[in-house]
This record gives structure tokens, C-alpha cells and sequence, in this order.
């Protein structure tokens, strides 16, 4: 049931809200997942070294941890619906600028981009909390499913878009602009509702990192906290790694440009289906013990399979999608099971996410460097093997049946 106070001549349908709520999050991926297929070509481009280049991805994953505790303010000034149209906007703009002709513009296209997705990232769950509170799981679920959709259409297509010499990368990433405006265009209807909101509806996460909950312990007093943060960071690592260099390693051991774009297709297909066999799974146990250090093994497996047969990539991608795909649900999962308060959960999402995109905005930096350093990828693969064994030991811990207190 749709839950909004609005103006008598403006009630939105249910329907035409939850379309405009899946069109908003069908953004939340392409603009960064189309990057990786063609880093190659926009490396030969602009002159950039491997370094530089992985910044393309790392710079949004440092807004999402920068912007994320002031988008609540932002939200609580202008109202969730105008904050999302202006992000969209925004999204727009910034998709085009990193997609034509000025080096300069790269960047600031890259920033606005990583912007306006960190607000839509915190804004659209409180949409979801509002307008949807009988059907959060549902709706939720769906969003994800859109996201993780619509983020493997842009690695698949990335390549045949740039085109056979590359030189068409451009329009493989500023194509994107036109999803952020059709999603502006469906959502619009929302911006003329005129809809009151509750107090502090959209504003709980900044008032959870300024004020507290004092009944509550705070998670960056937790062991616990900090173990279900770790778990956040390391499967962020992982996840941004792969999207942002995993075409590249492919294409240095002999797998065509098209094949590896085609393969972080799958990648994130089957991403869809970890995380849809992980939330069925979910309620069939007691604790999360298990699916959280099985989970990573699936990424342990295709790193040992890269490492020994490059070219059975599609296996060791599609088991990479559906560790990451039951990764990232548990990890958000964590944030509610592991606290007995809702203003605690907000407090702990806050704390990991922050912590964990600056990881994972280090990741991709750290690689290449490696990869620069040694001249091969292959020490790299090495060092994503260990973390994700890492990960599946952070399991064991994140995963038991325990809450902050």
C-alpha cells in the first residue's frame, strides 16, 4: 500500500510510483559498470597510466563515502522527491560531460556522476520506507534486481557501442545520460505532488552519525560492528576490482574485447541470481554462519580458475557474479540483523558504508599499481584470492546470531 499525504488534486497511483522508484534505481550502476569494458580504449585516448585510469571508478566510490552523511540534509531541505529529480539531473549532466572531448571534463563528469548517485544511493531506501512500508522486502528486492539488470546491459554492450577499434567509447558511456532522463521524465509526476513528509522521515541517518542513540551501544564501539564493517569493505573490494579491471586482465591473456565485455555481461547476471538464491535463503537459517563464509568461496574458486585457465573466463565471471550477488545482500542484511534498533541499524549503515566505498575506492588504485609495479596481473589475482578468504573468515564472524546491544 502506497503511504503519502499529499494535496487532493495530486494522488499519485501506487503503480506509476513504484516505476518511477525502479527507473531511479536502473541508474544506480550502468554509469560505473560501462566503464570497465572500455578502460582499455579510454586509457589509449587520453594517455592515462593504469593508475590514473582506475580512478574513473574509484573517484564515484569516494563520493558515495563522502556525500552519503550530508544527503539526509539535503533530502530534509528540499523533500526526497526533489532531491532524487535533481540527482537524476544532475546524473544527466555529469554522464555527458565525462563523455565528451577535454580531459578536465573526464574528471568533473566522473565526480558529478559519483555525486548524484551517493544521494540517490541513501535517498531511494527512505522512499521505499515511506511510500511502500507494508511491502519494503518486495520492493527492495525488486530496485536491486533493476539495478543489478540494468548494470550488466551496460558491461555487455559497452564494447560493440565503442565499436572494433575502440575509438566509440565515448558514446558507449554517454548513452547512459539518456536512461538518467528517461527516469527524470516518469519520475517528474512525483515532483508536482507536493508531498508532506514526516518529521525527520528522510533525515535518520545524519541524526544516527551526530546524535546517537544513547540507549544504544554505538557500532564504532563494537568488535561486532567493526567485523560486519570489514565484511562490507571486503566485498566491496572485491566486486569494484573485478568490474573496473577484470576486462583488462582478460584482454592481456589473449580473450577478445568483445568476449570479456560479454563476460562482465554475465558477471552481473548472475549477480541477480546470487542475491536472489541468497535472500530465499536467508529465513531457512538460524544464523548467517554459513552463507557468509560460503559465499566468498565462489570468488575464491574464479580467482584459483583465472589463475590456471584464463580461458574459461564465462565460468570464473559467473561465479564471481554470484558471489558477489550474496555478498552485497548480506552485507546489508547485516545491518539490521546485527542491531536491536532502527536508529542503531542507521548508525551501523552509515559507519559501514562509509568505511567500506573508501575500500573499495582503493581497491581498483592498489591493483593497478600493483599491476604497474610487476608488470603482470597476475600477482594481483593472488592478492584478491587471500581477501576473499579473508572475507569468508569475516563470515564466521559477522554471521553469527548476535547484536550490537
Amino acid at each position: 500500500m502506497l503511504h503519502r499525504s499529499t494535496s487532493p488534486s495530486r494522488v499519485l497511483r501506487p503503480g506509476l510510483v513504484l516505476v518511477g522508484l525502479l527507473l531511479v534505481a536502473a541508474n544506480l550502476r550502468a554509469g560505473i559498470t560501462s566503464v570497465g569494458p572500455v578502460l582499455a580504449d579510454v586509457q589509449q585516448s587520453v594517455h592515462l597510466p593504469s593508475a590514473t585510469a582506475s580512478a574513473l571508478i574509484s573517484l564515484p566510490l569516494l563520493a558515495f563515502a563522502a556525500v552519503a552523511p550530508v544527503a539526509p540534509a539535503i533530502a530534509r531541505a528540499l523533500g526526497i522527491e526533489r532531491t532524487l529529480g535533481v540527482s537524476l539531473a544532475a546524473l544527466a549532466v555529469g554522464i555527458v560531460l565525462r563523455s565528451v572531448p577535454g580531459p578536465a571534463l573526464l574528471w568533473v563528469g566522473t565526480v558529478l556522476l559519483g555525486v548524484a548517485i551517493a544521494v540517490v544511493n541513501v535517498e531511494l531506501p527512505a522512499l521505499v520506507k515511506r511510500d511502500f512500508p507494508d511491502r519494503i522486502g518486495q520492493v527492495t528486492g525488486a530496485y536491486s534486481a533493476v539495478q543489478s539488470t540494468f548494470a550488466a546491459i551496460a558491461a555487455g554492450i559497452a564494447v560493440p557501442v565503442a565499436g572494433s577499434d575502440g575509438s566509440g567509447w565515448r558514446l558507449a558511456l554517454g548513452l547512459w545520460a539518456g536512461l538518467a532522463l528517461v527516469a527524470l521524465a516518469v519520475f517528474a509526476p512525483q515532483l508536482r505532488a507536493r508531498t508532506v513528509l514526516p518529521p525527520a522521515a528522510d533525515d535518520v541517518a545524519l541524526d544516527d552519525v551526530r546524535h546517537p542513540d544513547p540507549t544504544h551501544r554505538s557500532p564504532w564501539r563494537s568488535a561486532l560492528g567493526w567485523q560486519v564493517t570489514a565484511f562490507m569493505g571486503l566485498q566491496s573490494v572485491g566486486y569494484y576490482v573485478v568490474i573496473t579491471w577484470l576486462p583488462t586482465i582478460e584482454r592481456t591473456a589473449g580473450v577478445s574485447a568483445a568476449a570479456a565485455g560479454a563476460h562482465q555481461f554475465l558477471l552481473n547476471a548472475f549477480a541477480i541470481a546470487g542475491s536472489l538464491l541468497c535472500s530465499a535463503a536467508l529465513p531457512r537459517f538460524r544464523d548467517q554462519r554459513i552463507l557468509a563464509s560460503v559465499s566468498p568461496l565462489f570468488f575464491v574458486a574464479a580467482m584459483a580458475g583465472q589463475l590456471l585457465d584464463p580461458h574459461l573466463a564465462a565460468v570464473w565471471d559467473s561465479l564471481i557474479g554470484v558471489s558477489g550477488g550474496a555478498c552485497i545482500v548480506l552485507a546489508l542484511s547485516f545491518f539490521g540483523l546485527r542491531t536491536e534498533h532502527h536508529r542503531q541499524a542507521a548508525g551501523l549503515s552509515a559507519m559501514a558504508q562509509t568505511v567500506g566505498y573508501l575500500l573499495a575506492a582503493a581497491g581498483p588504485i592498489a591493483v593497478s599499481a600493483l599491476h604497474d609495479a610487476v608488470g603482470s596481473w597476475r600477482p594481483a589475482l593472488v592478492v584478491l584470492l587471500v581477501l576473499e578468504v579473508a572475507l569468508a573468515g569475516l563470515g564466521l564472524l559477522a554471521g553469527r546470531r548476535r547484536v550490537i546491544g
